[in-house]
């Protein structure tokens, strides 16, 4: 792997431009390392999920990119800035979803977003966006009355009227109802595929993340512990998927197994055709999460798993 100026470059020829990459990147409060020297690259245009246990320095990561927190060692470039020298053109190029926001009480809702809009060289028309986001019945409405559901979804539009380069999600759907979510998930699906934008999502839905996210990022204890793919990290944790039949006595089997494939032919081999009640359950990335957070890794086992596939093809 070669790293240029603001570009990556596999040992399979394959080049991808970054929006953001840290070095050696640490935060120190008092005695204690939040982020241990940690190592990560974001390219432009992929969704990245951000994921770990509270505690893991996820939030800590988020603020010293997007330019609130100083780090106390290593290197930070987000769209070819050092986040502690972004000027308001820069700003312009990122939007943000915090967790959450109470200001404006008085402000009614397509007022807000207008007058966000007008910062803004191309934003969203506040309208389109209300309804992308559910809040076209609230657009008369004072923020003070809105419901927590409809204040995220408020927050989530004001994080994206601009049409940003670069999105950071922190845990941007909840209080959604399952509608509202759906929504919203077409909606960063747009802004990712016809925009190109990129997106940096923290969250503790799994769901979301396995639905949304082309890279997962496993952060524990200041580290970056796993990097890749779901079907990399699912690889890396050894998680297994689960085969379910019927045998021939009408008892239903469960076997887990790291090759289904295999199994299903060998199956087939018993059965000499069809398989009755076959089923097979391939790990979702709760699972190999669950996995990998619940294993103490070695010093120095943080793996970047697409980087180590290429370079060992």
């Amino acid at each position: 792997m070669t790293v240029t100026a603001d570009a990556v470059r596999m040992t399979d020829g394959t080049t991808y431009d970054l929006a953001i990459r840290t070095t050696g990147l640490r935060m120190r409060y008092g005695q204690r390392d939040v982020l241990d020297g940690m190592d990560l690259e974001v390219r432009r245009g992929e969704l990245f999920a951000l994921l770990g246990p509270n505690g893991a320095g996820k939030s800590t990561t988020i603020e010293i990119l997007e330019g609130y927190r100083r780090r106390s060692a290593g290197d930070v470039e987000v769209l070819g800035r050092d986040p502690e020298r972004g000027d308001p053109s820069w700003r312009a190029r990122i939007g943000i979803v915090l967790q959450s926001s109470r200001d404006h009480g008085r402000w009614q809702v397509g007022d807000m977003l207008d007058h966000f809009a007008r910062h803004y060289a191309d934003p969203f028309d506040a309208a389109e966006l209300m309804e992308r986001v559910g809040l076209t019945a609230q657009a008369y409405q004072p923020l003070s009355t809105l419901s927590g559901g409809q204040r995220r979804r408020l927050d989530v539009a004001m994080g994206i009227v601009g049409r940003p380069e670069l999105v950071f999600l922190d845990e941007p759907t909840t209080g959604f109802d399952p509608e509202a979510r759906r929504d919203f998930h077409e909606l960063i699906a747009e802004l990712r595929n016809e925009r190109g934008m990129t997106i940096v999502l923290t969250t503790h839905d799994m769901t979301e993340a396995q639905q949304l996210a082309d890279r997962i990022g496993i952060l524990q204890s200041g580290r970056l512990t796993a990097l890749g793919t779901l079907e990399e990290l699912a690889a890396a944790a050894s998680a297994r998927s689960e085969v379910r039949w019927t045998d021939e006595d009408g008892v239903t089997q469960r076997l887990l197994t790291a090759d289904p494939s295999q199994t299903l032919w060998e199956l087939h081999q018993q059965f000499n055709g069809p398989i009755p009640g076959i089923e097979v359950r391939r790990p979702t990335l709760e699972d190999t999460y669950l996995g990998m957070v619940g294993t103490d890794l070695p010093e120095g086992s943080e793996t970047d798993l697409t980087a180590a596939r290429t370079e060992t093809s």
